[in-house]
């Protein structure tokens, strides 16, 4: 049964009538262009079928209340507020981020009665999938229903305007200092395309994106160590690269073109200097990239993978080493490319891997965790799929 399906089900179970509507909102993985949407760069992610849905009926009395299926196969509840009284901090945990919708939307001049929301997610927690923007988006969504400004009404939210709410839920109520990549996959996402974002420009460009019909595929391998952009070095790393900027009298890290690095980095700390190369070699290597697959040759982009990575453990120091452990043993057996994936600290990393020779890597993967002892890691090849929608 789908995460929609579920959820209107739950749903009917715990108000006692249907829900007046189901949204659902993707997971993502990006191909390339990791720590560059804070710095107004380059960003090429996919959207996964791994799903979010969020079962909705707006209620007279403005109190908002939001129950969600739990690992354990139970609902959690959340102390139902009004929705005058939501505030940063209030309410907090897994709660704070639906409510966070609310909140931004409330504070962005939208009128918002109350509602009963019914949460059933299928992407990994703590993956580096984007979990939390997945959720966020359906609840927007949904929430925009009940005031029909959802997409399609008349003078509706673009995406875009949509996914900086969202942005501004998650920075200013949750806490977490995320850029736009998250939420703008998980609305504008279209299957068997990544995105090619210009965060800067709010431009974008489906690319076509189809491993499988070159005999490759996108493997995922999440390392089950968990991290929170909350509660990582996340946000030291994008004070740095703002610091930088700062400095260079720039407006963004973006500014810096590919052929002035050499030249700019001795104007900088040295302790902002790896920071600084990795995102102006990262948005380089997002625009050869679409390069390449715009011509079809989705095998070179292998190489760009794996620099990726050295760059994200190097220079921005972000991995872990279980997600390194992860690219090395794709690597030896066979990956084309490989490079963790998401903010860092733990999560996933991606596989460029031939169909033919993914199952000798997954195994080889798993005996590489194995023989350190560590929890074995979960794999699963990542299809590019649609984005945000109403389900039912």
């Amino acid at each position: 049964m789908s995460a929609a399906n579920r959820a209107a089900a739950l749903f009917a179970d715990e108000h006692g009538g249907a829900a007046s509507a189901v949204w659902s909102a993707p997971g993502r993985v990006n191909v390339i262009g990791e720590h560059t949407d804070y710095n107004d760069g380059f960003v090429l992610p996919i959207a996964l079928p791994h799903r979010t849905a969020v079962a909705i009926r707006p209620r007279p009395d403005r109190l908002f209340s939001v129950a969600t299926l739990g690992s354990d196969g139970r609902l959690h509840r959340s102390p139902a507020v009004t929705t005058e009284e939501l505030s940063p901090g209030n309410p907090s945990g897994w709660a704070a981020y639906p409510a966070g919708v609310a909140w931004a939307l409330r504070e962005a001049g939208f009128t918002l009665g109350g509602a009963d929301l019914v949460v059933v997610g299928e992407v990994p927690t703590g993956a580096g999938l984007s979990s939390s923007h997945a959720l966020e988006c359906a609840v927007a969504l949904a929430l925009l229903d009940t005031v029909h400004q959802a997409p399609g009404e008349p003078d509706a939210l673009s995406l875009g305007e949509i996914a900086r709410l969202v942005q501004r839920a998650e920075n200013d109520f949750a806490g977490a200092p995320t850029g736009l990549l998250d939420q703008t996959a998980s609305l504008a996402c279209t299957a068997a395309h990544a995105l090619f974002f210009d965060v800067r420009s709010g431009e974008s460009e489906q690319i076509p994106f189809d491993p499988r019909s070159v005999g490759l595929e996108l493997l995922v391998i999440d390392t089950r160590v968990k991290h929170s952009h909350s509660e990582s070095g996340y946000g030291q790393r994008r004070q740095g690269c703002e610091r930088a900027a700062d400095l260079l009298e720039l407006k963004a890290l973006r500014d810096v073109a590919i052929g002035d690095l050499a030249a700019t980095l001795p104007n900088l700390p040295e302790e902002l200097r790896p920071l600084v190369r990795h995102v102006v070699t990262e948005n380089d290597r997002v625009l050869t990239t679409v390069d390449e697959l715009r011509a079809g040759r989705y095998a070179e982009i292998g190489p760009l993978l794996t620099a990726s990575h050295a760059s994200l453990r190097d220079d921005y120091r972000v991995s872990a080493p279980e997600l390194d452990l992860a690219v090395d043993s794709a690597l030896e057996a066979g990956a084309l490319g490989a490079r963790m994936i998401g903010g860092g600290f733990g999560g996933s990393a991606i596989a460029l891997v031939p169909v033919a020779d993914r199952p000798d890597i997954e195994r080889a993967v798993r005996s590489a965790f194995e023989r350190q002892h560590l929890t074995a890691p979960r794999l699963f090849t990542a299809v590019p799929s649609a984005g945000a929608g109403r389900d039912l």
